[in-house]
C-alpha cells in the first residue's frame, strides 16, 4: 500500500507533467510549425529542463505523451456516452480532434506511432457497440464484431491523416468517418434490419 508521502510525490509529478503538456500545447498554438525544444517547454512550464526529460523523456517522446493525454481525454468523453451508440462514438472522436486542430495535426504528424492513434479509444467503444448491435439482432450472428470495429477504425485513421494533411476539412473528416461506419454496419446487417442500416447510405446518395 503506498505511503502518504509517496502518494503526494505522485500527485506533484502528475501536476508538473500536466503543466509540461499544457506548455507544449500553448507553444504549438503560438507557433504551429516551430521546433519545440525541451528548453522552451521548460521555460513555459516554469520547470527545469531536466524535469521535462525526467517526466516525459527525450524531445521526441513529447508527441507520445500528448497522444496518451489525448487518448485519456477521449476515453473519458466516450465513457459518458450512452452505451451502444457507435455513431456517437465516431462523432465524439472527430470532434475532439477538430476542437484543437493545431495541436492535433502536429501531434499526429510528429508521433511515429500515429497509425495507432485510435487503437485504444474509440476502438474499445466501437467493439462494445457493435457487439451490442449483434446481441440485439441488428447485425448477423456470424459477424466478427471485433474485426468489423477494427476495419472502421482503420478507415477513420485514413480520414484523420487526410485531415491532418489539410486535404479535407472538418466536415469532410466527420462525413468520411461516418461513411466508413455506415458501410460496415450495412454490410453486416441482419436481414430484418437491412433497410434501417442502409438508410444513412441511401440518404447520403440522394444528397
Amino acid at each position: 500500500m503506498p505511503t502518504v508521502a509517496g502518494g503526494l510525490r505522485e500527485q506533484h509529478k502528475a501536476r508538473r507533467r500536466g503543466r509540461i503538456l499544457d506548455a507544449t500545447r500553448e507553444l504549438l498554438r503560438d507557433s504551429p510549425e516551430s521546433v519545440i525544444s525541451t528548453e522552451r517547454i521548460a521555460e513555459r512550464a516554469d520547470v527545469a529542463p531536466a524535469t521535462v526529460y525526467n517526466l516525459i523523456g527525450p524531445r521526441d517522446k513529447i508527441w507520445e505523451a500528448l497522444a496518451a493525454a489525448f487518448m485519456d481525454e477521449l476515453g473519458a468523453r466516450l465513457a459518458e456516452l450512452e452505451p451502444g451508440d457507435s455513431r456517437e462514438v465516431v462523432r465524439s472522436t472527430v470532434r475532439l480532434f477538430v476542437s484543437d486542430p493545431v495541436v492535433s495535426r502536429r501531434m499526429v504528424r510528429e508521433w511515429e506511432d500515429s497509425g495507432l492513434v485510435l487503437d485504444r479509444s474509440p476502438l474499445t467503444q466501437l467493439r462494445q457497440a457493435m457487439a451490442e448491435a449483434r446481441t440485439k439482432g441488428l447485425l448477423r450472428a456470424d459477424i466478427d464484431t471485433d474485426a468489423l470495429a477494427a476495419v472502421v477504425a482503420a478507415s477513420c485513421v485514413g480520414a484523420l491523416h487526410q485531415w491532418v494533411a489539410a486535404l479535407i476539412d472538418d466536415d469532410r473528416f466527420l462525413a468520411r468517418a461516418l461513411f466508413a461506419l455506415d458501410v460496415a454496419l450495412a454490410a453486416a446487417a441482419a436481414d430484418p434490419h437491412r433497410d434501417q442500416l442502409l438508410a444513412p447510405l441511401r440518404i447520403r446518395g440522394a444528397v
